[in-house]
């Protein structure tokens, strides 16, 4: 199906059935209702065949461009019908499991994701290592048919919710550095996983620590080579930074949109809308052209870290607008969890820091795309 019909296809069945995929009154105000909700919509487009597009026929779906899929998260997105981050899981994740798994384990757990019968989660960070994925510590040993997975995760998004985790693990020496690192498929419900939530200032528990004791995890989980696991992670990164960004880029169209139709005009700066406007057209852009050359079949690098400096730059100048507009107490009054521009004011505070620090992608664009320097 070409992008077109897809469009204007797409575009009325979710005119169509507005009143099944819309959020119950409340369901927004938390992670668990936005969590419920999401699984509800995932699985109305699947059935209906508009989340199996853009996906490969080996693991369910329809095949066609990554422009159809990227188009369905920005229209549910535009609609106010998912939360982008937690929707957006999917595009990180499931194009790493179509690229590394065995073909078998693909096409049974891919299709588990599209339809929203399960949710992963992505277990990179860990305490001390920040953005530093070359350092992790957390340890896999093999035995015959079996790795031991022993260590910690920390920032793990949605890990209390997740049946499964893309996992990176140290299965060479510490000196190895990236070289030494394998990336595992685990299941969460495995004896020795302890997972404790983490409550963000914004006042969702989106993010857990995660420990691993001795957990046993089958080799023929394990996702690419063994010791190649740097490669799956720069192959994930990418998909986090371009499909994912795009419907960010939506949302912060419309909570935009919704802030200059809840305060009066001469509330704002015009210079700061005006900034904040033109930085937003430039980030869209600027992902419509990545969202392209990956439609194209063209590798995913370094570059997307601009795409991630951007994203940072205009969600925080939006959120800026809006604490304008709202006055000084949005960050500073009762943590009124019915109050959704607070959170998301708070929430934007910190798009400098996930997903790779704001200092980190800089440097990624200095060294390895302007070649100002190396590595010392």
């Amino acid at each position: 199906m070409e992008l077109g019909e897809f469009r204007s296809s797409v575009d009325t069945w979710l005119g169509d059935h507005e009143a099944d995929l819309a959020p119950p009154p409340g369901a927004a105000l938390t992670l668990d209702g936005q969590m419920h909700h999401l699984a509800t919509v995932k699985r109305l487009t699947y059935e209906a065949g508009w989340m199996r597009w853009g996906w490969p026929p080996r693991v369910g779906g329809f095949g066609g461009s990554t422009l159809l899929r990227a188009y369905l998260g920005e229209a549910l997105t535009t609609r106010d019908l998912v939360e982008p981050g937690i929707y957006s899981m999917t595009e990180v994740l499931a194009p790493t499991m179509i690229d590394y798994a065995t073909a078998e384990l693909a096409a049974d757990m891919v299709p588990r994701l599209l339809r929203g019968d399960e949710t992963w989660c992505q277990g990179f960070s860990e305490p001390g290592t920040g953005s530093n994925l070359a350092a992790l510590s957390c340890r896999a040993s093999r035995s015959g048919d079996i790795w031991r997975v022993t260590g910690q995760k920390v920032w793990t998004s949605l890990a209390q919710y997740a049946e499964r985790c893309v996992l990176l693990t140290r299965t060479g020496s510490p000196e190895s550095g990236h070289r030494g690192i394998t990336a595992l498929f685990v299941d969460m419900d495995s004896p020795g996983i302890d997972v404790r939530p983490i409550e963000t200032m914004h006042g969702a528990p989106e993010f857990s620590e995660v420990f691993f004791d001795d957990v046993a995890v089958p080799v023929d989980r394990t996702l690419g080579r063994e010791g190649r696991g740097w490669s799956v992670a720069m192959d994930l990164l990418p998909y986090e930074r371009s499909t994912a960004l795009w419907h960010r880029v939506a949302y912060l169209h419309r909570r935009l949109q919704c802030l200059l139709d809840v305060v009066p005009p001469d509330t704002l700066d015009p210079a700061a809308v005006g900034e904040a406007a033109q930085l937003l057209y430039s980030l869209r852009a600027r992902s419509r052209a990545t969202q392209h050359r990956m439609a194209a079949g063209e590798h995913l690098g370094p570059d997307t870290s601009v795409d991630k400096v951007l994203v940072a730059t205009v969600e925080q100048a939006v959120f800026d607008l809006v604490a304008d507009g709202l006055g000084p107490d949005l960050a500073a009054g009762d943590d009124d969890p019915s109050d959704r521009w607070r959170r998301e004011f708070l929430y934007s505070r910190a798009a400098t820091i996930y997903g790779g620090t704001a200092e980190i992608q800089r440097n990624i664009i200095a060294r390895r795309l302007l070649d100002l320097g190396t590595d010392r």
